[in-house]
């Protein structure tokens, strides 16, 4: 494959890069419920029923489910033991209280009273415990997530409780059970939220018995507009028979929706980062990864690549996390600087073979802002753009010194699987002495304490630079102009504080 080189005006081109789509300006704030409003002039909102995308010929079971509209539905129907702020603080729902063993390994989960399912059934313990047994399955999209469960079982003497047993001590375990909690395994399970599917499958309807009676809906139905395929779903947004669709503006083939539209992004774990070959080549060395860090402009990425639908980083993990510690020097973009590392570090000319996924449009053109920066400041750079398949198998052999990598991460980030030694994740062979010790310390700490934790291990992070940090993607929430306000949406529930939307 022909060496990249971007010539200026190839540069200059794609720092003027805009998001496709309509009627909007994102405003980069990367905030929970941050509006992205046009300055344009629009047309007065049409008065249509709040209505909702739903696929009949698909599952509705929060947990079985792969449809994302349907799955868009299920915080109206579904409850969860937690839930997650846009902080990534653990919020309790469904549980009303718990206790943790002294080794992090026990959870004792105790239910509030009371609740039941829309069909009458009252949540129990062994009711709860199905529901997330069926979460560790291999038919469950959370499978990976509750890897490190080994056992969910329900005291005989305490049947609203349930206990969670973990093989790695985990002391913010509340932030992986956003799981919605439903009851069986059909494609209609009854659940304890705030709605109910009408018998005609027509819409949504608000239920009697909502053990959280004292909010006050928004609305007492929704209407529920019947789609079958993705153009469908399109046309019927960009007609206004759909208010609201929940999107990743910039996956692989990301849908362009038209019309006049609102964005409400808010903050996600999947991260984007640039890593290194720490066994072979020139990233062998810590210093010259430490340099490598400075050709990454993450600002210019975060907010023109990827158009203000992202937050820059500086480290694995997101800026509104409590757990975010830059240090005091953290190092940023710096093509000067970097120019002189690679001169002082004698790797002028060295040969660098650069690895990204040609299938998303938005990661091949941050590769090819970096690799132009590295060869400015006088690397040679072999930018291999691969098709998903051949770019895996390219990271499993190691034949690569750079690659562009993106993960979804727990809201706990736990970064073994990407930083530890065993990690999964950790294609380029990081090592350093006491980096599992640290990593397993920020993991088992009590919530009060991972900071601290935290802390201890960025500091061996930035010294050692084993991949450099770039950015958070956010999801985004689609509303009809001038026809919601009030959203706040978060990770998986983009109906977060329902109570306070107001629709017009």
């Amino acid at each position: 494959m022909k060496r990249c080189r971007i010539t200026a005006l190839f540069l200059a081109l794609l720092l003027t890069l805009t998001a496709c789509g309509g009627g909007t300006v994102p405003d980069g704030s990367g905030s929970a419920s941050s509006a992205d409003v046009s300055q344009t002039e629009v047309p007065p909102p049409r008065s249509l029923p709040f209505t909702l995308a739903f696929y009949p010929e698909y599952s509705l079971h929060p947990v079985l489910a792969g449809n994302r509209a349907n799955l868009t539905l299920a915080p109206l129907l579904y409850e969860s033991l937690f839930t997650v702020d846009a902080s990534f603080q653990a919020q309790p729902l469904l549980c009303g209280s718990y206790a943790v063993s002294e080794d992090k390994l026990v959870w004792t989960l105790s239910l509030r009273s009371g609740v039941t399912f829309s069909d009458g059934t009252p949540l129990t313990g062994q009711a709860a415990a199905d529901a997330l047994n069926l979460a560790r399955s291999g038919r469950s999209r959370y499978q990976e997530r509750l890897a490190d469960v080994t056992a969910i079982t329900v005291p005989e003497e305490s049947p609203n409780q349930l206990v969670i047993t973990l093989r790695r001590p985990n002391g913010s375990l509340p932030l992986l059970l956003d799981i919605p909690i439903a009851l069986g395994e059909g494609e209609r399970p009854a659940g304890t939220g705030p709605y109910v599917l009408a018998e005609d499958g027509q819409s949504l309807v608000a239920r009697a018995g909502w053990w959280q009676a004292d909010k006050a809906l928004p609305v007492q139905s929704i209407l529920l507009h019947t789609v079958s395929k993705s153009d469908e779903l399109l046309y019927a947004f960009d007609g206004g028979e759909v208010s609201l669709v929940d999107v990743d503006r910039m996956a692989t083939n990301a849908t362009g929706y038209g019309g006049n539209y609102q964005t409400w992004d808010y903050p996600t774990t999947d991260f984007l980062y640039l890593g290194f070959n720490t066994q072979k080549g020139v990233f062998r060395s810590a210093d010259a990864r430490r340099a490598a860090w400075l050709a990454v402009d993450r600002d210019t990425v975060a907010t023109t690549i990827y158009a203000n639908h992202a937050i820059s980083t500086l480290l694995p993990v997101h800026p509104a996390s409590g757990l975010y510690q830059p240090g005091e020097a953290p190092l940023t973009y710096d093509p000067e600087g970097l120019a002189a590392q690679v001169e002082g570090l004698r790797l002028t000319g060295s040969q660098l073979v650069f690895l990204v996924n040609s299938e998303n449009v938005a990661k091949t053109s941050a590769a090819q802002l970096i690799a132009y920066q590295l060869e400015a400041a006088g690397f040679s750079v072999e930018l291999k753009q691969l098709p998903f398949e051949e770019f895996a198998a390219a990271l499993a052999w190691g034949e690569f010194d750079l690659y562009l990598g993106e993960t979804a991460l727990t809201a706990g980030f736990d970064l073994a699987p990407l930083l530890g030694s065993a990690g999964a994740l950790n294609y380029g062979g990081w090592w350093a002495e006491g980096v599992d010790g640290l990593l397993a310390a920020m993991l088992s700490a009590a919530p009060e304490e991972r900071a601290a934790h935290a802390g201890a291990f960025f500091a061996l992070f930035n010294e050692q630079a084993p991949i450099v940090p770039i950015l958070f993607k956010n999801g985004s929430v689609l509303t009809q102009w001038g026809q919601l306000s009030g959203l706040s949406p978060v990770r998986g529930n983009v109906f977060y504080g329902f109570e306070n939307w107001i629709i017009s």
